[in-house]
């Protein structure tokens, strides 16, 4: 059985990407080094343009911070279009790196970083999507509820 290529997986699925963000620094938003794709971190990015903000355990849930985390991948599925292009010449994610603004008592911050885990398995294949990951809380800039950077490896 021949998987679909992960555009055709994103139109099938109905996603909606936002706007890729403009680099809040000076860094580069993806780098290509060899056959691996490095995504900057992302924030989660509405279609509007603006971030989403909170900080899990204090004014945001489990589920709303789970949700940001999809939407953080969605925001890096626009970056990655947009910046690198095709996203049907990435093979599968092999990192990621997942943090979370939490109160120091949120000690739940795998289950948030599952939002992008799944979304990432639902797009790439349940073997291509899933990669090493890891998942930490902290303070983050402009209160965005969740960062994820990420790595993937090129056909």
């Amino acid at each position: 059985m021949n998987t679909p290529p992960p555009s055709q997986r994103i139109a099938s699925l109905g996603l909606v990407l936002p706007p890729a963000p403009p680099p809040a620094g000076l860094y580069k938003p993806v780098l290509v080094i060899d056959n691996f794709l490095y995504v900057s971190g992302q924030g989660p990015m509405n279609s509007d343009g603006t971030y989403m903000s909170g900080r899990v355990g204090d004014n945001m849930n489990l589920s709303q911070a789970k949700l940001a985390a999809e939407q953080v991948g969605l925001t890096m599925l626009s970056t990655i279009k947009t910046h690198f292009g095709d996203i049907d010449r990435i093979k599968r994610l092999v990192k990621t790196l997942g943090m979370v603004n939490s109160t120091p008592d949120f000690d739940q911050q795998p289950l948030v970083i599952n939002g992008f885990s799944e979304l990432m398995a639902d797009v790439f294949g349940t073997d291509m999507g899933v990669g090493v990951r890891s998942a930490v809380g902290m303070i983050l800039p402009g209160n965005v509820p969740v960062e994820i950077e990420a790595m993937f490896e090129l056909h």
